[in-house]
């Protein structure tokens, strides 16, 4: 037999494509990383490696209090959400990456059906993080649909039935007491996206809602902006809210616009006032009248911390209108007020007409979409005459002449002149 031997070799084969042995441990320790965390004990320059070579999607428990680098986190948000700006976060990725998550979190919590320990793990790994909570959305309890089990009802009661039973939503409690950072708290009771499934009970903010809300807040004592929008928060919810946050040693922003305020909440927001550091409060888009500005007003008069007041799309009227004037010409905090779309006319001008000769501190005032008229326009412009500190002055559709107006913006630009003159020859000085 004939026997043909054959040497066969690759050419292009060396021992340099032949990994070394850091870079095969430094694979295992990414592989295995899950189950054998390793990185603290490792050399900067293969923490590194590691760092680049680590999956976005391993567990929190395992990153969150272990890996403090920016650019992993920053993969793990780029990865996750189209849209990433930081600068809203600090300039931390890590921060966002966990405020955005819990936030996800809340978002699709369906009390009684998902499970509460999904959220209070998270507490341990996030707390040390979480500056700011914005949730738009809070789901309600899966219901068995009353129409089919009360086939003798017509759909009109089961309708009203079904609309009429209170529907609570994911308490906070347990979450925002234990987060010790958290100094912003945007919260709107309500559904996104619900389509052809939408029933009016499903934007109910309940007693029992507010009630667990109030405490929690009260707890809060970091906490500095509180904002509660378009969640149909009443007088009485108003109320209950305002005696927990009575005191509160923290808070300088309130914004409770868009809801079903009235007189009587307005006057529980006054008393609010007296015995708070609170330094912007807006009211925007409520109920209130005349009886409630003036609750505000006798407020503000003795208030010394306010900065900015928004009453817009109210109905102070003029009685409103004339009792917070009278209150701007003693009070020396307020340096911005929005009465836009409030009812007022020439009476409320007269007052503020005084309160621009004498005020020295309010920079802004909108008294836009109002019925001023021409009478009051010209009250305004006198009240203007020797007034330096007012920057911004806005009457669009508030009916007091093109003229009028024309002569206000003036006096109002050369103010804005002065100030930016101001600035350029005396600039603020550097922190040290």
């Amino acid at each position: 037999p004939y026997c043909t031997h054959r040497v066969i070799e690759d050419p292009e084969w060396s021992l340099a494509t032949v990994p070394h042995l850091t870079e095969l441990c430094l694979q295992h320790i990414v592989h295995n990383f899950e189950k054998n965390p390793i990185l603290d004990r490792l050399l900067p320059e293969h923490q590194r490696k590691v760092l680049d070579r680590l999956s976005t999607g391993l567990p929190l428990a395992v990153t969150a209090n272990l890996i403090s680098d920016e650019d992993y986190w920053k993969r793990c948000c780029t990865g996750r959400w189209q849209v990433c700006d930081v600068s809203n976060y600090g300039d931390s990725w890590k921060r966002m990456f966990f405020e955005r998550h819990l936030e996800n979190i809340l978002k699709c919590f369906i009390p009684n059906t998902t499970d509460p320990n999904q959220v209070l793990e998270l507490i341990p790994l996030c707390k040390d993080y979480v500056r700011r909570l914005e949730v738009d959305q809070f789901l309600p309890p899966v219901q068995v649909d009353q129409k089919e089990e009360s086939d003798d009802l017509s759909d009109s009661e089961s309708d009203f039935e079904f609309g009429e039973t209170p529907v609570h939503h994911y308490d906070l409690g347990a979450l925002i007491t234990a987060l010790p950072h958290l100094e912003e708290l945007h919260l709107t009771y309500g559904v996104k996206g619900c389509g052809m499934n939408f029933e009016w009970n499903l934007f109910n903010f309940t007693h029992q809602d507010c009630s667990n809300l109030a405490v929690a807040v009260k707890k809060c004592h970091n906490l500095k902006v509180f904002k509660l929008t378009r969640s149909k928060v009443d007088d009485d919810k108003t109320r209950l809210l305002v005696r927990n946050l009575l005191d509160h040693p923290c808070l300088v922003e309130l914004n409770l616009s868009h809801n079903l305020i009235g007189d009587k909440g307005a006057q529980a927001v006054g008393k609010l006032l007296k015995r708070s550091r609170l330094e912007t409060l807006d009211l925007c888009n409520n109920q209130i009248h005349h009886l409630g500005a003036q609750a505000l007003a006798q407020a503000l008069a003795e208030n010394s911390t306010l900065t900015s007041l928004n009453l817009r799309l109210n109905q102070v009227e003029d009685e409103g209108g004339k009792a917070l004037g009278h209150a701007l010409l003693t009070n020396t905090t307020l340096k911005s007020i929005h009465l836009g779309s409030n009812n007022l006319s020439e009476p409320t001008t007269t007052i503020f007409s005084r309160v621009l000769a004498q005020n020295t501190t309010l920079t802004r005032i909108n008294f836009s979409c109002n019925h001023l008229g021409l009478d009051g326009g010209k009250q305004l412009l006198h009240g203007l005459a020797d007034n330096k500190a007012l920057t911004e002055f806005d009457l669009r559709l508030a009916e007091v002449g093109q003229e009028t107006e024309y002569l206000i913006h003036q006096i109002v630009w050369a103010n804005q002149e002065a100030v930016r003159l101001g600035s350029l020859q005396h600039p603020p000085a550097e922190p040290l």
